[in-house]
């Protein structure tokens, strides 16, 4: 039988941290469980660690996320260790727009931890005001690397918008949907019972919150300086990939 040298967890974060590129986000500050190949993350995120991210790690690290989850390959997290690591202070690297809807959760689909992600949900992904100064917070004030709207196929809401529903406050959120209605290239049947067609509209309705994002100066200037970088992505119900685009 082959003997095996347990190695210090010291050495396990430092290599972790070379690699961040093709592991996780959290990854950076993991530890190598003995006596098993795959590897458990009972530590969240570190200034240290997040600080020597640059956004293309960042937006790698969510990538290589989703191929895990979706080939069900997920990290094995040890997630009351992470609540208590950063119990007293957070450094998440990302801040994700998504959608309420309760089969897009961000944080799973992309395989992240606790202390690992901002994470803001509305219907459709919209942004406003609020939206706008959350991600101006968790940017500019709280350090995060990369802002990633993400939409999700067969959205409620877009379907919504294009059925003109009207209900209560729902109403004013579908309104602000409808520009990716006529924005959308689409020839076949522009209708809410065309799956393909709402799929589209969701894909550019994700544009369109990453220009209204882009219209705040904050992050803006955070873009323009190479300080953060603002991306979109399509999360693909039936088959649990991320469709990652600029």
């Amino acid at each position: 039988m082959q003997k095996t040298t347990q190695q210090s967890p010291e050495p396990a974060r430092r290599r972790l941290l070379k690699g961040a590129a093709g592991l996780s986000i959290l990854g950076i500050t993991g530890m190598v469980a003995v006596g098993s190949s795959a590897i458990t993350y009972a530590a969240a995120l570190t200034r240290e660690a997040r600080d020597k991210l640059t956004p293309d790690n960042v937006i790698e690290g969510l990538k290589q996320g989703n191929i895990r989850f979706h080939t069900g390959k997920p990290q094995q997290h040890d997630y009351l260790a992470q609540k208590r690591t950063s119990q007293t202070a957070q450094f998440p690297s990302v801040a994700i727009l998504s959608c309420i809807d309760s089969r897009a959760p961000a944080e799973i689909v992309l395989d992240t931890g606790i202390g690992e992600a901002f994470n803001g949900r509305i219907a459709g992904n919209i942004s406003n005001d609020d939206i706008l100064g959350s991600l101006e917070f968790a940017c500019a004030a709280a350090g995060a690397k990369v802002i990633l709207v993400m939409g999700h196929t067969a959205c409620g809401a877009v379907k919504g918008a294009i059925d003109n529903v009207e209900l209560g406050h729902l109403t004013g959120l579908l309104n602000k949907i409808k520009p990716a209605i006529e924005k959308t290239e689409y020839t076949k049947e522009r209708t809410g019972n065309n799956p393909e067609f709402v799929d589209a509209v969701a894909k550019t309705n994700v544009k369109l919150t990453i220009e209204e994002i882009r219209k705040s100066d904050i992050l803006n200037r955070l873009e323009v300086d190479g300080k953060i970088k603002i991306i979109g992505a399509m999360y693909n119900l039936v088959g649990g990939k991320v469709e990652f685009f600029a």
